[in-house]
């Protein structure tokens, strides 16, 4: 899946296709493409370590993040 950025120009709005996956598919500019278009919606994506780091602060802390929680 390829994630592009809208910005208008002039009366219309341009859909920006990363340079990379341009390069990969061998586009340049005029040629025709298709678009299959939904709005995205990015979700961060923690380090395989950071989960574990989250346990063990939680369990240190807890009574302190609950009380935080309740404000």
């Amino acid at each position: 899946m390829v994630v592009g950025k809208i910005r208008k120009v002039g009366n219309s709005l341009v859909i920006t296709v990363p340079r990379e996956e341009a390069e990969a598919l061998e586009l340049h500019e005029g040629d025709l493409v298709t678009v299959d278009i939904r709005k995205a919606e990015l979700r961060p994506v923690l380090r395989p370590g950071l989960p574990p780091l989250a346990e063990e602060s939680w369990e240190r802390n807890k009574e302190g993040y609950r009380y935080l929680a309740g404000r």
